[in-house]
């Protein structure tokens, strides 16, 4: 139980996808503008993610029994596209408002590379089926994280006094490596916690 949790704080906070590995950053600089299409694209992701790995776990072990371990990265592309076309569908139908406030970024998700990441990663760290669930979950809670964060600062950059020559993109990309540094304070931290 103790290393899921660790898992599971660790991809959340020390190794977030968006903010220490720099993954999945076009959605994170472009859906959170506000809040509600940062947490709807977000809980996209978390259910993305959740289920390449879920789909992705079994073919994987298939493909390393029959050797054939270099199609990988071929055949997770296409199980996550044909997730996120199912995500898009199901949007597209119930959930109409969120469809067209994600816009061009949803099919996006298919080309997220976290999404991929999440799956190889947890292949290199030789996880197991529950460790590889476990984190994907927390890499999508991680992903949302980042969003809220961002949605809130660029939210106070609105209203913010900001110099003409550094409204727009530059601003963006500066208050974004801030809010990726603050997440350094976390390296360590869950390590330490555990290790008593």
């Amino acid at each position: 139980m103790t290393t899921m949790l660790v898992i599971l704080l660790t991809a959340i906070l020390t190794e977030n996808f968006v903010l220490t590995k720099f993954l999945g950053i076009c959605p994170f600089l472009g859906v959170s503008k506000k809040l509600n299409t940062a947490v709807g694209m977000s809980v996209a992701v978390i259910f993305v993610m959740a289920l390449s790995v879920a789909v992705c776990y079994p073919i994987n072990t298939y493909l390393e029994k029959k050797d054939l371990a270099f199609l990988q990265t071929i055949i997770f592309i296409l199980v996550i596209a044909a997730l996120v076309q199912l995500v898009e569908i199901i949007l597209k139908k119930y959930v109409k408002s969120l469809y067209k406030a994600l816009g061009i970024y949803l099919p996006l998700i298919t080309t997220n590379c976290a999404v991929l990441g999440v799956v190889l990663l947890n292949i290199d760290k030789e996880f197991t089926f529950l460790q590889s669930m476990v984190n994907a979950v927390g890499a999508g809670a991680g992903f949302l994280v980042a969003m809220v964060m961002f949605a809130g600062v660029r939210d106070r950059l609105e209203s913010a006094d900001i110099p003409k020559f550094l409204k727009g993109l530059p601003i963006t990309l500066i208050s974004a490596s801030l809010t990726s540094v603050s997440f350094l304070g976390f390296a360590g931290v869950v390590e330490a916690i555990f290790e008593r």
